[in-house]
């Protein structure tokens, strides 16, 4: 039996990783979140699924898990997050830092075969070449949340190299599904739209991304633990499909029917890159099919919501 441990297990992808592995009995999934932004309707029930609500950011809340626990594996997810809400809480997002180094330490004295990072696409800044190489693309971002990420990055690298505590960093890209909030893009797109509502876009609607459905997010974190291709590496998460936001917003009008129409609002005066899309030939390699389509994904998500009302 495995037992591992997910950080920031109530958010949208580390909860969706939690009843992915939580679905092998073999697995003891422990899940710590502190609720500031996850969602406890989010945590997987189960027998082998232990929810401890706890700040990660402070040793001695969690400590004592550690001490319980023999962890094989930890996926470190906690971390602020949303444009919004990391651009107006800029110490808040430092604090993070502090998470990053409580983690690797307890998981560097206790064992753990490998530990796991969510990084972001966020460190590579504005874009020197699309689509964005894990090994080629210089890391140019400066705002407080990118820069966490980075130094997170060097924390994972430097544990490592002074200690031999193996790790693997996940670059993610936008990864949207059921459980996310409408702080993001998709969902807040298609909520409005199934309510036949304004959408709004932050200046021409010309900057890029791409989304990557979280089911392959998932199943590639999964095989990359169970692989040993990305042990002390560097792996980027997303879809390699590139499209602006206002072509994302078409295409959601169009699939729900809807009558909505793009109002653009002032463009942000920071946190909002022009190109994001990743070079994801590790990833397809690593997950061994193809991504969903951004369609099927956003019919999915329409599904989702109309069963909930």
């Amino acid at each position: 039996m495995a037992t591992i441990l997910i950080t920031g297990g109530a958010g949208n992808v580390a909860s969706a990783l939690a009843g992915a592995l939580a679905k092998d009995k073999n697995n003891f999934i422990v899940i710590v979140d502190n609720l500031s932004t996850g969602n406890l309707s989010k945590v997987p029930e189960g027998e082998n699924v232990k929810f401890i609500k706890a700040n990660v950011n402070q040793y001695n809340d969690v400590v004592p898990i550690f001490g319980r626990y023999n962890f094989d594996f930890v996926f470190h997810y906690a971390a602020v997050v949303g444009v919004k809400r990391t651009l107006e809480n800029p110490i808040m997002v430092l604090e993070d830092i502090e998470g990053i180094k409580n983690i690797l330490s307890l998981s560097k004295n206790s064992g753990v075969k490998r530990v796991f990072y969510s990084s972001s696409s966020e460190v590579y800044g504005e874009p020197f070449e699309i689509p964005q190489n894990e090994k080629t693309t210089p890391l140019n971002s400066r705002l407080p949340y990118a820069i966490v990420k980075n130094v997170g990055e060097a924390f994972f690298r430097s544990y490592y190299q002074e200690y031999g505590l193996e790790y693997t960093i996940f670059r993610f890209f936008n990864t949207y599904g059921p459980n996310q909030s409408e702080d993001f893009v998709v969902p807040r797109f298609i909520k409005a739209a199934m309510n036949n509502e304004s959408i709004t876009i932050y200046g021409d609607g010309k900057q890029t991304r791409s989304f990557c459905y979280v089911e392959d997010n998932i199943e590639t974190c999964i095989k990359a633990m169970q692989d040993t291709k990305c042990i002390n590496d560097v792996l980027n998460i997303g879809s390699d499909r590139e499209m602006s936001v206002l072509e994302l917003a078409q295409i959601v009008i169009k699939l729900t029917n809807s009558q909505s129409e793009i109002i653009h609002l002032p463009a942000l005066e920071e946190g909002d890159m022009t190109r994001r899309c990743p070079d994801i030939t590790k990833m397809k390699q690593i997950l061994g099919r193809d991504l969903l389509p951004l369609e099927e994904g956003i019919k999915k998500l329409v599904e989702h919501y109309e069963g909930r009302v």
